[in-house]
């Protein structure tokens, strides 16, 4: 029997991992900023309400680290930045447009837009 829980215990979960992957108040919104066709920083500290600088910059560097976004700097003065989704990123958004569909079926029809 502690065999079996101790299997269950190492067996990696692909929902749970993406759903950690996306993790994060602004990870979404940025997603859907880009998706929208905006590249840098500022763009998206303008797009997204009340989102600090530090922390905004901790998500697109996560982001990049699990390969939803590329960053690409370009050697200018002042310094430029800009971000874009990858193939990962891409069929992020395709999932994101089937969760949306999704969320509309839990919006009371009253209160619908």
């Amino acid at each position: 029997m502690k065999t079996k829980e101790k299997a269950e215990e190492n067996k990696i979960c692909p929902l749970e991992v993406a759903v950690n992957t996306i993790s994060g108040k602004w990870k979404i919104p940025i997603v859907w900023q880009i998706n929208e066709g905006k590249k840098r920083p500022s763009e998206f500290l303008r797009g997204i309400a009340k989102v600090d600088r530090r922390v905004l910059n901790q998500q697109l560097n996560e982001m990049v680290e699990d390969g939803i976004l590329v960053k690409q700097s370009f050697n200018e003065l002042p310094p430029r930045v800009e971000y874009t989704l990858t193939e990962l990123g891409e069929k992020l958004v395709e999932i994101l447009w089937h969760l949306n569909d999704w969320g509309k079926l839990l919006i009371p029809e009253n209160e619908k837009v």
